[in-house]
């Protein structure tokens, strides 16, 4: 239980101010036991509590300035990652993406890096005399692609975009070339991506889950991310859609690796010369209860326009 020397007033400012996370550190007492004085409070003085909203200026500057922290009580959030959202092609992850949204009612969508693939100023060389798409026809697919997510989205849901290595080509390339530009606007690519997805390299929720693009590498990355981490670790850029546990006397952690929402084979992906890939299409779904993280859950894409989820075929 939460300490009853902290009166319902000062548990509301402090958990306006600092979220369940940061409320339990400061009464010294478990998230799960602010997560059910929350609910107890919210229930007597029909209110709604909620936690710092993470686009605030105060939010962004707190101790690391590149991580978002963020508390889900009860609900549902959606990561997808490497979209290399490429003009012309609408892959059948981002369809089911948006029809899944539909469904789930997010509570929080997170973009995990690699939005825009940036093939022109890829460290990859060309491919002969292929056709690639230009920096600004990838920029305007990316937006399509974003205000589709945040349009099937319901109206509270917030939005986070951690930064992938694909994305740092926009802006490392200019920085290069023309460091003196750095802050006209336009120069960084979250000035085109809308306020409403919040840039940051990790974010994390109820202090327990760590979403970032990469972290550990190779065939046991999500292993690997989750024991050195000691915490759930979602990462993208490995594309291989894959959900492996971890347990040990701190009790069962999850490596999550949320594949990719393009298309495995398609040509963004052509400098792989036709290898086999390891690669798998699709997303992860995070279902939170009272503040604990039930087992990771995926969407994987099955065939064009086909993918499943929880044992269920569905058709886009």
């Amino acid at each position: 239980m939460v300490a009853a020397s902290c009166t319902e007033v000062e548990f509301i400012r402090l958990f306006e101010a600092n979220g369940a996370a940061g409320t339990a550190r400061i009464l010294g007492v478990g998230v799960r036991n602010v997560h059910d004085r929350r609910r107890r409070i919210e229930e007597t003085q029909s209110i709604q509590l909620r936690s710092p909203d993470p686009r605030s200026p105060d939010r962004l500057t707190e101790q690391h300035p590149a991580r978002i922290r963020l508390d889900v009580d009860t609900g549902t959030v959606i990561v997808f990652s490497d979209a290399h959202y490429w003009p012309g092609m609408v892959s059948t992850a981002h369809k089911a993406l948006i029809k899944m949204i539909g469904e789930l009612q997010p509570k929080l969508i997170i973009a995990n890096g690699d939005v825009v693939d940036g093939a022109k100023i890829s460290r990859h060389p060309p491919m002969g005399w292929e056709e690639l798409p230009s920096v600004s026809e990838e920029l305007e697919t990316c937006c399509e692609r974003l205000a589709e997510i945040k349009a099937a989205a319901p109206k509270k849901c917030r939005f986070t975009w951690t930064l992938g290595n694909h994305d740092q080509r926009f802006e490392a390339r200019l920085a290069q070339a023309a460091p003196e530009y750095a802050q006209v606007k336009g120069i960084h690519l979250k000035d085109h991506f809308g306020m409403e997805w919040v840039p940051c390299w990790a974010t994390w929720i109820n202090d327990e889950v760590v979403v970032k693009h990469r972290f550990k590498g190779g065939i046991h990355a999500t292993h690997n991310g989750t024991m050195w981490a000691g915490k759930t670790m979602v990462t993208g850029h490995l594309h291989s859609l894959k959900v492996t546990p971890f347990t040990d006397y701190n009790g069962t952690r999850w490596g999550v690796d949320t594949g990719t929402l393009a298309e495995p084979d398609g040509p963004q992906f052509e400098y792989g010369e036709d290898n086999p890939k390891n690669h798998r299409s699709g997303f992860a779904v995070l279902t939170f209860h009272k503040g604990r993280l039930l087992w990771p859950q995926l969407v994987h894409v099955i065939g064009p326009n086909e993918f499943e989820f929880e044992r269920k075929i569905y058709s886009v």
